[in-house]
């Protein structure tokens, strides 16, 4: 069950992660959810699903209501969730804090200095991250680069054929 959400949350991201912000960001306090409370807890699946989707619905409330704020936020927890899932892809312990924080760090300053790709960025890393880990836990980085790469290219064109400013439709 978890594999399906989480799947059809990354394709959600990959198609329109900038444009949905509130849904970038409450997917991402979904993701952390599930895995603080996989880390913290063990319990039936159900009660982590739950326990995520309240986490998730209190992140995207935040970027509906604190914008500003939520866009940092976004950029920390993409940041750290990429650079996770890539230190484990990597052979490196994707678990680790360290590098969770150093992610965060990371994403913080892309949304901060280039705002609209910075997300089209994050949203497909994360997106992408999501169906890999979903639907093709081993291996497979040619789909994970064909993922993210399109992602980007998707959202890319959308955002070329808007006006180009930095806003984001709720």
């Amino acid at each position: 069950m978890l594999g399906l959400i989480n799947g059809i949350l990354g394709v959600a991201l990959l198609v329109a992660g900038r444009r949905l912000f509130w849904l970038f960001i409450g997917a991402l306090g979904f993701v952390t959810g599930i895995r603080f409370m996989s880390g913290f807890m063990q319990g039936p699946e159900w009660l982590t699903i739950v326990i995520a989707i309240i986490v998730g619905f209190i992140f995207a409330m935040l970027a509906v209501f604190l914008q500003t704020i939520a866009i940092g936020v976004a950029g920390f927890l993409a940041g750290g969730y990429a650079l996770s899932v890539l230190a484990g892809m990597l052979g490196f312990d994707g678990s680790s804090w360290i590098i969770y924080i150093l992610g965060g760090l990371i994403g913080i300053a892309l949304v901060s200095f280039l705002f609209d790709w910075a997300i089209i960025t994050l949203s497909s890393f994360a997106g992408a991250s999501l169906v890999m880990e979903s639907f093709f836990p081993e291996g497979a980085q040619i789909i994970f680069i064909i993922l993210f790469f399109g992602g980007i290219l998707l959202q890319g064109s959308l955002l070329r054929r808007g006006d180009g400013r930095a806003k984001i439709d709720n």
